[in-house]
């Protein structure tokens, strides 16, 4: 298989790559990764010496990469993708609104999680509340954003949607959404979509390891 995904099945950064890897019908080998394993560990770090995954290895290509927006940018030049509009300002905005969902609602939702894999007497409360608080503010502006499109450039999926389906369904489980009906039934079209269920069912068996 000329292309590798070194991936962890949980990893919401793999999930993203993993959309667009069944959007675009792209045949692939997954390599789950088990971190935890000193040998497996010391073989990622010389692929990747930075060690967060996923990344990408094309062996016809002789390409390593890692960056889920740069992998995607690949994968949809490489295979002829609609994931990044032709048009440049089109692409813009979608390359814009990718960066948003990264920055501003999977960051702030990864603060729970890892704040929760801290020891006890080691947590950031101040660090959570002020995440709660940056979520919150992301909520509202893709509230109003959403009222006027199906997917989050427009009527094509693209690459930010690819970044806010993970975002979202993560989120969501740290700081509901409340009275936001735009935002509930985007997260409901992306989770219908044929490409994010099959990631969601794939992820299913290691569903009861997130921490709560």
């Amino acid at each position: 298989m000329a292309l590798t995904l070194h991936m962890h099945p949980l990893s919401s950064y793999c999930h993203k790559v993993l959309i667009a890897l069944y959007e675009l019908d792209i045949p692939f080998e997954a390599a789950f990764l088990n971190l935890g394993d000193p040998e497996a560990r010391a073989a990622f770090l010389q692929l990747w010496p930075v060690g967060k995954m996923p990344v990408l290895e094309d062996k016809a290509e002789g390409v390593v990469l890692p960056e889920t927006s740069v992998i995607i940018d690949y994968l949809n030049r490489r295979f002829g993708g609609s994931l990044i509009p032709k048009d440049p300002a089109a692409a813009l905005d979608v390359r814009l609104q990718d960066r948003f969902f990264d920055n501003y609602v999977h960051t702030p939702m990864g603060k729970f999680t890892w704040d929760l894999l801290r020891p006890e007497g080691m947590r950031d409360p101040f660090g959570v509340e002020q995440a709660g608080r940056d979520l919150n503010t992301a909520y509202d502006m893709i509230e109003a954003r959403m009222a006027t499109r199906t997917w989050a450039c427009g009527e094509d999926f693209t690459l930010t949607d690819c970044a806010a389906a993970l975002a979202l369904f993560y989120a969501e489980g740290r700081v509901p959404f409340g009275d936001r009906p735009n935002l509930i039934a985007y997260l409901e079209r992306l989770k219908a979509r044929p490409s994010y269920a099959r990631v969601l069912k794939e992820a299913e068996p290691y569903f009861h390891m997130v921490p709560r």
